[in-house]
């Protein structure tokens, strides 16, 4: 999972980011941080944060220099300058340098998450949309009337995320809704509705683990109504929160590294 990179020397930098993020809806991302720009390239190439937040005063880099560095590498993360000068000449050579961002120190809170909404939020999107294109495939809508059963689940597999139902796949392979549900039952072991929900379930933990993007967009994206009644599927059935099992998933991944 990606996340929040700070390079910074100075400990009251990143304090005052993690007490940010923690009151808002990015408290979900993992913060790394790194007192020098050596560490700092390294962890960029390492980890791919979604943002880099990037103070201007290193003990071994201009800060300018080392955004430079990762923006060669990796052009599309953005980097967000942090400096305790208030001059146009600081602002002009951190647009220069093709920077997204500039804030004063301390951080304000405000300034921090509109930065974050204006940076953040369009690389999520683009994660939802990725998600939904893969999940689809042309497999999913052929029908093999000899299997009825299969085509069902190959065609949840690619519009789980859309609001189907018993009597839409049922008509489908041209059976009756009642006749469909009794199949499904004694061929999968498990209702139409649980499996679906199952399937859902299981398509939400891959993009809790491997994504940034928040509980309520992975709701929407797993065809879940909301997030409320997701998260109370999600905790019936696996016996935790979804933030709850983002969270051990993330702690397990700093663990193993």
């Amino acid at each position: 999972m990606a996340g929040l990179l700070i390079i910074d020397d100075e400990i009251e930098t990143g304090e005052e980011i993690r007490s940010i993020l923690a009151g808002s809806q990015y408290n979900y991302l993992p913060v790394y941080e790194c007192d020098n720009a050596q560490k700092g390239l390294a962890m960029v190439r390492d980890y791919q944060p979604n943002m880099v937040i990037l103070d201007l005063s290193l003990p071994d880099m201009d800060g300018i220099g080392c955004g430079k560095r990762v923006l060669e590498q990796y052009p599309y993360i953005p980097i967000v300058v942090l400096t305790q000068l208030q001059m146009f000449e600081v602002v002009q050579a951190a647009i220069n340098a093709g920077f997204s961002g500039y804030l004063l120190k301390p951080v304000a809170r405000l300034e921090f998450l509109a930065a974050c909404d204006r940076l953040l939020m369009p690389q999520l999107w683009r994660e939802t949309t990725s998600v939904r294109k893969s999940a689809h495939s042309p497999e999913s809508d052929k029908i093999d009337y000899g299997n009825p059963i299969q085509s069902s689940l190959q065609y949840i597999h690619g519009h789980y995320h859309e609001p189907i139902t018993l009597h839409d796949v049922a008509d489908r392979v041209y059976l009756s809704s009642s006749h469909f549900s009794r199949l499904f039952k004694a061929e999968m072991r498990v209702t139409f509705v649980e499996y679906l929900t199952k399937y859902r379930v299981e398509q939400a933990k891959k993009l809790l683990k491997m994504t940034a993007l928040p509980v309520e967009v992975i709701a929407n994206h797993a065809g879940f109504t909301n997030a409320g009644y997701f998260a109370t599927t999600f905790k019936r059935l696996e016996n935790i929160t979804p933030t709850e099992y983002r969270q051990m998933f993330s702690s397990l991944l700093a663990k193993s590294e």
